[in-house]
This record gives C-alpha cells, sequence and structure tokens, in this order.
C-alpha cells in the first residue's frame, strides 16, 4: 500500500502554481506579509478537535487499511478529534493554509518558505514537543523547517532521489551521475529523468561537482549565469531520454522491460524491482542527490494549538512515526523510531553522513539561499518556463 501512496505524491511533489511564487520572488526567507507570531510558552487544556491536512498516508485512521491507524490512538488519549484532507501538491496544501480553516500541515520544503514568509504558520517552541529530542541532529535547524533561529516545525521523515540502474547493462556499477548526463549517450534512448522543473537542481548538483567554475554553493540558488548551464545540460541530455517519469509504476515498469536503464528515482521504487527480482540496483552517487524533508507546521490562525501541539508530538513518537514512514516509503526522522521498522538500513535512516549528501528540495526565489546578496537568483518561476523548453 505504502507504494500506491508514494506514486500519488509522484505525480505532485514539487509542483507550483507559477503565480504562487510571486510573492517570494523579491523576499527572503524571514520577509513576510506579517510579523511572526510568538511561539507558545505553554499548554493548556486540550480543546477537543484539530484540523489536519497531509499528504497523503500521512494521516491514517484505518480506513484506508485497517492495519494503518495512528489517528485513533491520538484521538483516545488527548480527547482531540482529527478531521484531516489529503493535498496533492504543495501549492494545493499552500493555498488551503491561507484560508485558516485548518490548524496543522505537512508541508515539503518547497511549500514551507512559502507559508513562513507570509505568515501563515506560527514559531514552533520546541520545548512544548517532549519528542523533539530524539529526533535526528541533521534534520533539525535546516532552512526549510527554521528561520534566523527560530522553528517553524518539527521534521517528519525524508529521503534522497538516487540513481536506479540496469545490473547487466550499466557496467561497471555506476558512481556518478555522468551516466545520465555527460556519458548518456552510452545508452541514448533508455535514460529516464524526474518530470518535474525541480530537476533543475539535479543538473546543478551534478555541475557543483563537475564545472567548480560556476561557483554553484547550492542548487536552488542559481544566477542567470548558473542556471543557464544546467538548463543547457538538461536540454544535452534531452535527446538521450526515453521518457520522463512522474508516475512511479512506469519506472517500474520501463525498467522490468528494458526500455530505461539509468536515472533518477526513490528506493521505495528499487524496493518494488527488488521484490520482483528485477536486475535493478540504486547509488547514492559521489556528487551527492536532491531529495525531501517533510515538517509538520502550525497554522498562526489555528483556534486549537493545544491540540495542534499534541499532534505534532505524536506523530513525532518512535512508534507513530515508525509505522508513518513505513507506510509512505521514506526514512523516520529518528532512530527510536527503527525499532518499529525493520527497513531502516535501506533507507539509511540516521546516516547523517548519507543524509549530508541530499540537497532537499527548497523553493528557489531571487533573494539568493546561498546568502549572496550581489546578485539575483533565479526563481521558480523561471524554472518552470524553463522546464517546458527543456522538454520541448
Amino acid at each position: 500500500m505504502m507504494h500506491t501512496l508514494r506514486g500519488a505524491r509522484a505525480t505532485a511533489a514539487g509542483v507550483l502554481a507559477v503565480g504562487a511564487i510571486a510573492a517570494l520572488a523579491g523576499c527572503g526567507t524571514s520577509s513576510g506579509s506579517a510579523a511572526p507570531t510568538a511561539a507558545a510558552t505553554e499548554l493548556g487544556d486540550m480543546e477537543g478537535q484539530v484540523s489536519i491536512i497531509g499528504w497523503a498516508g500521512y494521516v491514517e485512521d484505518g480506513s484506508n487499511d485497517p492495519a494503518y491507524d495512528w489517528v485513533s490512538g491520538f484521538e483516545d488519549k488527548t480527547g482531540c478529534k482529527v478531521t484531516s484532507k489529503t493535498f496533492n501538491t504543495s501549492d494545493e496544501a499552500v493555498n488551503l493554509m491561507k484560508t485558516g480553516d485548518y490548524d496543522v500541515v505537512s508541508a515539503s520544503g518547497d511549500a514551507s518558505l512559502r507559508l513562513i514568509a507570509a505568515g501563515d504558520v506560527q514559531p514552533v517552541n520546541t520545548d512544548l514537543v517532549p519528542n523533539y529530542a530524539a529526533i535526528y541532529d541533521f534534520l533539525k535547524d535546516q532552512p526549510w523547517n527554521t528561520v534566523d533561529g527560530v522553528h517553524y516545525g518539527v521534521p517528519h521523515g525524508y529521503g534522497a532521489n538516487l540513481l536506479l540502474y540496469n545490473t547487466e547493462v550499466v557496467t561497471p556499477a555506476p558512481t556518478s551521475w555522468d551516466v545520465v548526463f555527460d556519458k548518456a549517450g552510452d545508452h541514448s534512448g533508455k535514460i529516464t529523468a524526474y518530470d518535474n522543473p525541480i530537476y533543475i537542481a539535479d543538473a546543478a548538483v551534478y555541475l557543483m561537482a563537475h564545472q567548480p567554475d560556476l561557483g554553484i554553493k547550492n542548487p536552488y540558488a542559481l544566477d542567470q549565469k548558473q542556471f543557464e548551464a544546467a538548463v543547457d545540460l538538461l536540454k544535452e541530455q534531452r535527446q538521450h531520454v526515453g521518457e520522463y517519469w512522474s508516475d512511479y509504476l512506469k519506472e517500474v515498469q520501463a525498467f522490468e522491460t528494458g526500455d530505461s536503464v539509468a536515472g533518477t528515482t526513490w528506493q521505495v521504487i528499487q524496493n518494488v524491482l527488488a521484490s520482483e527480482s528485477a536486475t535493478t540496483d540504486v547509488v547514492l552517487p559521489e556528487e551527492g542527490a536532491t531529495g525531501w524533508s517533510d515538517t509538520w507546521m502550525i497554522s498562526s490562525k489555528t483556534k486549537n494549538p493545544n491540540c495542534s501541539y499534541a499532534w505534532l508530538d505524536w506523530i513525532s513518537s518512535p512508534e507513530v512515526n515508525g509505522q508513518a514512514t513505513s507506510y509512505f516509503g521514506e526514512a523516520p526522522s529518528s532512530q527510536a523510531a527503527c525499532d518499529y521498522r525493520e527497513d531502516c538500513e535501506a533507507y539509511h535512516a540516521g546516516d547523517a553522513d548519507y543524509a549530508s549528501k541530499i540537497w532537499y528540495w527548497t523553493t528557489p526565489i531571487a533573494k539568493c539561499l546561498d546568502g549572496r546578496t550581489d546578485v539575483e537568483c533565479v526563481d521558480y518561476a523561471q524554472w518552470t518556463e524553463a522546464w517546458a523548453e527543456i522538454k520541448g
């Protein structure tokens, strides 16, 4: 079941409407339309309800699969009745939170900055979330969940965009993304790539290592020259791409039939292929990779702050986080959660060195995220336009 949920997200993760980027185009991560509300200093009585929006599979009450229900236990423990809504894109999540009708959201890095900048989410006092202490340090104090030292949420789960390859065709085993870029011609027509503008960052990660003179320090902070270099690399790659994928089932099928032999993927996809005895394997290349890290955030307009904080602590507890991230297909947020999973090793859970090689999805904005102030960076609206041009 978790594979189906991962596939549902595959068609949506990172997709942003051009208009939604405009508000961020000229601002930094700490600016917004309103001053941030103060973080809570103590908790009071539970309000009896909480409204949560999340990615598919993040708020399960047993209705989809009786074996997966972490909502009922929360309701029993806290008395907070949960109402939930699933969103399909980061843009949808941002728009829903703007209404003020929801208390809590699970935000990916391509949404969290916008929510913070617009003042739609509030600072979170992590001292009021006891399970926060056990969360992996490398997921804390990151640009997509912390601004100017202020925490805006609690990490949930994370994963890397890996290199998937056919072990019988791509030999020797690759250690670099060059197999899909500079050496893509070796398997022309059988290269695959993730179908989303955010994939431009994957090209930027490769250029960071192979064209250091470009000066790229962050794949989501590209000035015009750096951006054009990444776009040119992807246009060169385009002639060797047999298929761009967004539906994980299509990538599974393409590798099973041999129509694809190398390309970007997720660990969960390799797990499916391995379960079907496919001749494939994955690697985190030496250049590093892009990836995702999701954060639970609380609305600045919530009328149920106590139940909201209770949810953040509940979903961060080892057993619940282990169950939720396993169901979805990603690494958990704490080592203790691995006591409730059997596949943490496959997801490199807790491996800080591995995690340090991942550049987590972040919304590109005009104010360079790498700290430069002498140039403007290319915002996501232009990434979207360029992606359409790349694909032709």
